[in-house]
């Protein structure tokens, strides 16, 4: 068990929190939301102790041990990725260590021998004698090969230093398990493994996570961060934003009498708990939404950014046709004799195990790099509306946000329509005099598609668009794309965003591509495709 209790946060006047009491115990999954700025990053160190509250205090259960997933990426540069792993258990590597320095010893003293035997006790309490073994398990498990795993981290590309710190913060069967953004660079079949591992944990996990189809198959309950509260809610991601949004209709609706509200949030509820019998988490999450008092569920005071693409002009029947294109980095191939035709109408999710060739091609598509070979050819009505994963070539000024976005509208539009397209994505009254140069990771993103929009483009290209994202943008993006009358090329590592959107799936290897015009989920479920698709990145 651990317990915030009348925890308060102030950073000069900004109020984060204030008077909090919440308490996570059991073999519970808690998945904590709010919007961007709420303060869900600064609570976990709270938690974990790295950052002091003004007020109040974290209570850990007497001998329990909390392990927190590490943000900073060069900690443990100098250090092997099984030593890195290892340190996850704080205690038992001290032991290993302190225990391997007397065995060195050229002068072994008798009260060494004591302390050595001492050591050795404690050591078999903590099964030592498995820990390296199960550490390089564990680090096998999450895709780093054997042969990499007495290299140093600082060897490791981005990706591959992601898994060793999730692999530390894993390690060791901590008693309170705390991740930040855990599949952030994380591949799909990665995050499925990570999936199942939360799944059969037993103690309990506390994560942040904008990625739904994770929040969905892990977590048992929410935890809510508005206004400077934590609220708990039974259920996971989905549940609890059906939940809110039926609340919130209701709450509009002032002529309906409480009894009908109330059996239509019961009816909802018995409807979702029926639904829960079909997730990894059946039993447990059915019988937890049946304990549920209707009186818990509460509207959201959520604001969704108002995201619609429209077509200026509408595509003729050539929309792109790619032939022959390869492409390599410096260290690796990653795009082989890719042969694709964009039909009319494609949502075409490309996918692949190394992130750098969907961006790449993209890229590719739009200019920015050269392809070694092959070609590509646009149809001559098109009009493109692009996403990069990296967008600060677009911020380098210091322009007010009126000002940027006026650069990109068509001749003709007078301020008031453009700031009409910043209000849709949430920036009114003095927001719009906000600097380029300071705005969030959220908010260049939500530039970026105000731009889109405005520019009412045919074929969308975007590469990894609910990186940055609140889960209420990304909600809101979702939507926007399924219901865009027309052409879509995107990647992401959002499960539910890819299998909602996707009509058609391009997986891109190293060594050619498959192609399907299928869902998402059917694609990664057919055993007979995923033999292919190994068979080609060999």
């Amino acid at each position: 068990m651990i317990a915030a209790h009348n925890i308060s946060l102030a950073f000069g006047k900004q109020k984060l929190f204030e008077d909090v009491n919440v308490k996570f115990f059991g073999a519970n999954c808690y998945g904590v939301i709010g919007a961007n700025g709420a303060g869900k990053s600064t609570f976990l160190r709270i938690l974990s102790g790295e950052i002091e509250p003004n007020t109040g205090h974290i209570e850990i259960e007497p001998g329990k041990r909390l392990a927190m997933l590490k943000q900073n990426h060069h900690e443990f540069d100098e250090v092997s990725v099984l030593h890195t792993v290892l340190k996850g258990h704080e205690r038992l590597f001290e032991v290993m260590m302190e225990k391997d320095a007397i065995y060195a010893k050229a002068d072994f003293s008798d009260a060494d021998g004591m302390r050595a035997s001492e050591l050795e006790e404690e050591f078999a309490e903590m099964d030592g004698w498995n820990a390296e073994s199960d550490a390089a398990a564990l680090i096998s498990g999450l895709g780093i090969p054997e042969a990499k795993h007495d290299a140093l981290v600082k060897d490791l590309n981005g990706s591959e230093k992601v898994r060793v710190l999730l692999a530390q913060a894993i390690f060791g069967n901590p008693d309170i398990l705390v991740l930040d953004e855990p599949t952030n660079d994380l591949d799909l079949h990665t995050i499925s493994w990570l999936e199942d591992f939360l799944l059969d944990f037993k103690n309990t996990v506390i994560v942040v996570s904008h990625d739904r189809h994770f929040l969905d198959t892990v977590c048992t309950h929410i935890a809510d961060i508005d206004y400077g509260k934590v609220s708990q809610f039974t259920g996971n991601y989905t549940f609890w934003y059906e939940s809110s949004q039926l609340a919130l209709r209701q709450q509009a609706n002032q002529n309906k009498k409480a009894e009908a509200r109330k059996k239509e949030l019961q009816e909802f509820v018995a409807r979702f708990s029926a639904n829960a019998s079909k997730s990894k988490q059946a039993t447990s999450r059915k019988k937890l939404l049946e304990k549920i008092n209707v009186d818990d569920i509460k509207p959201s005071t959520r604001r969704y950014p108002g995201i619609i693409f429209q077509q200026t002009r509408e595509a003729g029947n050539d929309i792109l046709k790619i032939e022959g294109l390869h492409y390599s980095s410096e260290s690796e191939k990653l795009i082989s004799d890719l042969n694709v035709t964009v039909e009319k109408g494609d949502k075409i999710a490309f996918i692949s195990r190394n992130s750098l060739a969907t961006t790449s091609l993209f890229q590719i598509l739009m200019g920015e790099k050269k392809a070694e070979k092959g070609s590509f050819t646009y149809g001559q009505t098109i009009t493109t509306g692009y996403l990069p994963s990296n967008n600060d070539e677009y911020f380098t000024g210091k322009k007010e946000l009126l000002d940027w976005l006026r650069d990109y509208a068509p001749d003709g539009m007078d301020d008031t329509d453009v700031r009409g397209f910043l209000g849709k994505m949430l920036f009114s009254g003095d927001d719009i005099k906000k600097k380029t140069n300071v705005l969030s990771g959220g908010e260049k993103v939500r530039c970026m598609l105000s731009r889109i929009m405005i520019a009412g483009a045919n074929l969308l290209i975007v590469d990894e668009p609910t990186n940055h994202l609140d889960l209420e943008s990304i909600q809101a993006f979702n939507n926007a794309l399924i219901s865009f009358p027309g052409t879509v090329l995107f990647s992401s590592h959002d499960h539910t965003f890819t299998h909602t959107v996707a009509t058609r799936i391009v997986e891109i290897t190293p060594n050619g591509c498959v192609d399907k015009m299928m869902s998402y989920d059917d694609y990664i479920e057919s055993e007979k495709i995923q033999e292919q698709v190994d068979e080609l990145y060999g």
